[in-house]
């Protein structure tokens, strides 16, 4: 395994909104600090009634629009994998789906739609324990249920986005442009659809985004619910994307800090 992806893991569990409050209290609690074990009583009280990851991913997910109008012809279309639960999948011996489940679904009416390219299906194993379970082999399960998988390619090696990119110019089959100006569909979920695009540019792809799976709503005084599990989950997607935006810029695995439509966009427009 690469460093970078060792990294990006342990990293994680850290930073991980709902990790770093819990060590963060334990410490307080620990070393008798009051003002800190108050602080994260009201950061928790705050997370339990106010969706704050909205502030978050409302950005991320605004950034690209899906197609007004699907394009008459396109090179093929890349759905990036995420959406599937492959250990869950293996324990019951059944096609398992998450909250992202929108990224698989799409693939459906556009296969229905471009009958003859070719449709890209890239996703492995984002785990270091358990590499053995892979999202493509999931969703190969599910298409082949339906009869629905001649026309799809199952890439099963990659780790993470940047690795999406690469390894799925390498399963392109003959006659196959990444960089074909028709341009290639680019589907996953709209908060990570400006790292998707950054990474998926750098290394030469044509791509159009169409952005699925949104989890914001517009912030605002009458946004509060009370569900500590729901608001913490989503303000740890977006505290993700966003260091995984900046750590990806850094490591070169992208040259656009936030990607968008206009490739002359940057932070400071």
């Amino acid at each position: 395994m690469d460093l970078f992806f060792l990294l990006s893991k342990g990293f994680w569990v850290l930073a991980n909104p709902g990790n770093l409050l819990i060590l963060i209290l334990v410490l307080a609690l620990f070393k008798g600090w009051r003002t800190l074990t108050s602080v994260v009583a009201v950061c928790l009280l705050l997370i339990t009634f106010y969706p704050v990851g909205d502030l978050l991913l409302q950005p991320l997910e605004k950034r690209f629009s899906p197609p007004a109008t699907l394009p008459e012809k396109i090179a093929g279309i890349i759905v990036l994998g995420g959406a599937e639960e492959a250990e869950l999948s293996s324990i019951w011996n059944q096609p398992q789906f998450n909250m992202a489940a929108e990224r698989d679904m799409l693939m459906l009416p556009l296969m229905q739609r471009y009958t003859d390219v070719p449709v890209i299906l890239t996703g492995g194993s984002g785990s270091v324990r358990k590499p053995e379970f892979r999202g493509a082999d999931v969703q190969q399960t599910w298409l082949q249920q339906q009869q629905l998988d001649k026309q799809v390619i199952f890439e099963r090696d990659s780790r993470n986005t940047f690795e999406n990119a690469i390894y799925s110019q390498g399963v392109l089959p003959p006659g196959a442009d990444y960089a074909d100006p028709r341009g290639w569909l680019l589907v996953t979920s709209a908060f990570h659809m400006p790292r998707s695009v950054g990474i998926f540019r750098g290394q030469g792809w044509n791509v159009i985004p169409y952005p699925v799976d949104y989890y914001s709503k517009p912030a605002g005084l009458n946004s509060w619910r009370a569900d500590l599990g729901r608001n913490l989950y989503e303000l740890s997607i977006g505290v993700r994307e966003w260091i995984g935006l900046g750590a990806y810029y850094v490591t070169d695995k992208t040259d656009e800090l936030f990607p968008s439509a206009n490739l002359d966009i940057s932070l400071n427009e």
